[in-house]
């Protein structure tokens, strides 16, 4: 009765920022608290902990997607994470919102393009890396099966998805802190509301098997987060030798590109020469 209580039924809700009709100053804003909550209450840090692992699979350069990368905090967090174990990733921020068109704070991937997380303009298997951070929870039912296969299609290595855990006690918990960090009130509002939109671990595990058909690895971090990680479901086996070796050019030669704002970066422009 009690985690009944302390974790209800998802729901719906409505979080004043997905409106096209927000204003920029106050859009800006809130992207800003995002990002201060991320760094505080364990958002970037859920992401580097799946991460982490992965980077022995991946060769010495590599590319990393952020689907949903607001400010791209997390996605130029991930870069110098790998960096600093010795994996130079190219990162690509990836938001629907308007302003990552025209707003220099919205643009700290290596790249940045606007784009539809459930159409996505990439290729099959065209990255190594997709990350999704607390995107998923705007999503439900069919909306939410199109999200995942997307993010399954256009992996080459891993797929990490992490989301907010649903309780009334993170609810609760950011509501409280978000007055002396002096969040926005419409920060408030949407964290609350974002919280409660949030996944148990077995929600989002079967959510991952319906759409892609595998078994994810799922982990709960603090802060009230979890995470999802598996390898796409066209993933093949590889040798520890072929994952080691730098990506070819037919990678990307081959990658289909439907976005006119965005080409897919080839071997030579993110790496400084030709693969």
């Amino acid at each position: 009765m009690l985690d009944r209580w302390l974790g209800p039924p998802r729901q719906r809700g409505v979080e004043y920022i997905d409106d096209p009709a927000v204003d920029a100053r106050t859009f800006a804003r809130s992207i800003q608290d995002i990002t201060l909550a991320n760094a505080l209450f364990g958002g970037t840090r859920a992401v580097l902990r799946e991460l982490e692992p992965v980077l022995d699979a991946l060769a010495p350069r590599a590319m990393l997607l952020d689907v949903g990368s607001g400010a791209g905090d997390i996605a130029e967090a991930a870069g110098r994470f790998a960096a600093g174990r010795g994996v130079a990733v190219t990162t690509i921020g990836l938001d629907l919102a308007a302003a990552v068109e025209t707003a220099p704070a919205l643009r700290r991937a290596t790249h940045t393009v606007r784009g539809d997380a459930v159409a996505l303009p990439l290729g099959d298997a065209s990255v190594d890396v997709v990350i999704c951070s607390q995107l998923a929870h705007h999503f439900t039912g069919a909306g939410l099966r199109e999200l995942l296969r997307e993010l399954d299609r256009v992996a080459r290595v891993c797929v990490i998805v992490s989301d907010l855990r649903r309780s009334r006690i993170a609810a609760a918990g950011f509501w409280v802190a978000a007055f002396p960090l002096g969040f926005h009130p419409i920060s408030r509002h949407d964290g609350v509301v974002s919280v409660m939109r949030g996944f148990t671990t077995h929600e989002l595990s079967e959510a991952v098997l319906d759409a892609v058909g595998v078994r994810a690895t799922l982990r709960r971090h603090l802060g009230f987060r979890v995470t999802a990680s598996w390898a796409p479901s066209h993933h093949a086996v590889r040798t520890s030798a072929e994952r080691r070796e730098p990506t070819s050019r037919s990678a990307f030669a081959s990658t289909s590109v439907s976005s006119p704002q965005f080409q897919i970066p080839s071997p030579r422009s993110p790496f400084g020469g030709a693969a």
